[in-house]
């Protein structure tokens, strides 16, 4: 059987190969395993347009067993997370797609600690959605109800702004939205630390989510960094569990930099427990090496958040997160959370009196070059013998350089990346294994 489950939740196209009914066989799987007769679900969504259509399909399944559904509307997942967690609830859903394009949707389930789910529970999930229909369900008086908690939204900003307000500063920012769910929440709590916010892509219309903006394209945000002079910038994702941001001169400065400069900033202060940061395999070597210099070590773990987080449970570590912006700072949240990391390094840029690109270049990266090809036959790349042998033929002219190949945990793609000293090199090798895949793979 074809997992539903990815790195991050089960996705798809939204209302073709993923349905209203497999969100409504969830809903009712959920009840069942987590929450029970008389459970509740807190149930949150971003901005696409499909995202009612889900919510409503989840609730329904969830009902039907009899569990209440606590519907936060539209909401950051790392919010939805903080309040499951906060509120007593059996589990969360979050329906959204993160970083994906708005025609694509997601469904994401955490747990009654606001964590996501390890893979034995989703595996029995999954075989309870298979048999959906067999649950039975009590009748009118046993049904569940939905209760409108829009207002409990409140109760994530305020934590977050006593965040904020540890962190007093007179910047000006740029904060873009990526037109998700972000804008109903951070430039209030941005604006926590007395920065002046330039708020920017936070007109949702249910199209136009991750659509030239955000974290996937962050490129548009550091034009507007330098054309308006601001001292810094961020770009969240659709549902704000990224961020990437930019410096006072409107360069990029991604996930493993701000990684890396809030653990040399941790370890000079002597507050990241073992010394230890845990990342994916993709996170760059870079990091690695200015991470080793300064006294500390760095755990690779495979992609997805929330195997970072178990590697972080298992070794004590306080910091973890990924390449693309996901980062967990672990006394503040369970999941990657892009306001949190915002504000951790603006705390670390007013504390030092350094610009970020002065921070940003303790963490220099050797050239990386990453490659998303759409194929069908996306789990069968070892098996075959032209495309393995160019793996390794890339690897060994890499002299020392990385070269990772693995089927995508959200899509039906092969992802490639090459990493190494030689940027032309890295270049080529990475061109030339893609052409290959999209030629062999199909």
């Amino acid at each position: 059987m074809t997992r539903l489950f990815g790195t991050d939740g089960i996705r798809g196209v939204a209302n073709v190969d993923l349905s209203p009914k497999l969100a409504y066989d969830l809903g009712r799987a959920t009840a069942a395993q987590l929450l029970g007769q008389g459970g509740r679900l807190l149930l949150g969504q971003d901005t696409r347009r499909s995202g009612d259509m889900f919510a409503a399909a989840v609730g329904a399944g969830a009902m039907s067993l009899g569990a209440d559904v606590h519907r936060l509307g539209v909401c950051p997942t790392p919010a939805l997370a903080h309040l499951t967690a906060a509120g007593s609830y059996g589990a969360g859903i979050m329906v959204s797609a993160s970083h994906n394009p708005a025609r694509d949707n997601g469904l994401k389930v955490v747990d009654g600690d606001g964590l996501k789910l390890d893979d034995m529970v989703e595996e029995e999930l999954e075989a309870l959605i298979m048999r959906a229909d067999e649950l039975g369900g009590p009748e009118n008086d046993g049904l569940g109800r939905e209760v409108d908690v829009k207002d409990t939204l409140e109760d994530y900003v305020l934590h977050r702004l006593e965040l904020a307000r540890r962190c007093q500063t007179d910047m000006r920012l740029v904060v873009d939205c990526a037109n998700g769910s972000a804008g109903a929440v951070a430039p209030r709590i941005l604006a926590g630390t007395g920065a002046s916010i330039d708020v920017r892509f936070d007109r949702p219309d249910g199209s136009n989510i991750n659509l030239e903006c955000g974290a996937m394209a962050p490129q548009h945000a550091a034009r507007i960094v330098a054309e308006t002079g601001a001292d810094i910038g961020f770009a969240l994702d659709g549902d704000a569990d990224r961020c990437v941001a930019i410096d006072e001169r409107g360069e990029i400065v991604d996930g493993d930099q701000l990684i890396g400069i809030i653990a040399l900033d941790r370890l000079a202060r002597g507050v990241l427990p073992d010394g230890i940061v845990v990342t994916s395999v993709l996170s760059n070597g870079g990091l690695e090496q200015a991470l080793t210099s300064a006294g500390g070590r760095l755990a690779r773990t495979p992609v997805g958040d929330k195997y970072i987080l178990d590697g972080m449970i298992v070794m004590n570590a306080g910091l973890g997160g990924e390449k693309s912006g996901h980062v967990i700072v672990r006394e503040h949240t369970t999941s990657g959370d892009g306001i949190v990391t915002a504000l951790e390094i603006l705390a670390i840029v007013a504390r030092s009196g350094r610009p970020l690109s002065e921070l940003a270049a303790q963490v220099p990266l050797f050239p990386q070059q990453q490659r998303t090809i759409h194929v069908r036959h996306k789990d069968q790349w070892e098996a075959d013998p032209s495309f393995a042998r160019a793996v390794e033929e890339a690897r060994q002219s890499l002299g020392g350089g990385r070269v990772l190949v693995r089927p995508s945990g959200t899509e039906p793609a092969l992802r490639i990346m090459v990493e190494g000293s030689d940027s032309g090199r890295v270049l080529a090798a990475a061109d030339s294994l893609a052409a290959l895949a999209a030629e062999r793979l199909n």
